[in-house]
């Protein structure tokens, strides 16, 4: 398995812990307390943050899984009539 796979698996395996662990924090009272309260909220930023790798992954796929546009025959012209640039050499 590739090293993007691995980290994709680590990304939804720490999503859900960090779920669990808010949702068991508040199953069992914790969460009442400041201490409680604290240890919801960095569960909570844990999971949010892999979150957003886990987006920017998928979007980076999804980017990569496209075919490259072609560009116009338009384009094509005019980028084979410009000059090329001068060299250090030829200047």
């Amino acid at each position: 398995m590739s090293d993007r796979g691995i980290l994709f698996l680590f990304s939804i395996l720490m999503i859900v812990a960090s779920l669990g662990a808010a949702g068991w924090l508040f199953a069992t009272g914790q969460a009442g307390t400041v201490d409680g309260l604290f240890m919801v909220l960095t569960a909570l930023i844990v999971a949010a943050s892999f979150a957003l790798y886990l987006m920017y992954v998928i979007h980076r796929a999804l980017e990569a899984a496209k075919p490259a546009a072609k560009p116009a025959k338009a384009d094509a012209a005019k980028q084979a009539a410009k000059p090329a640039p001068a060299t250090v050499a030829q200047s």
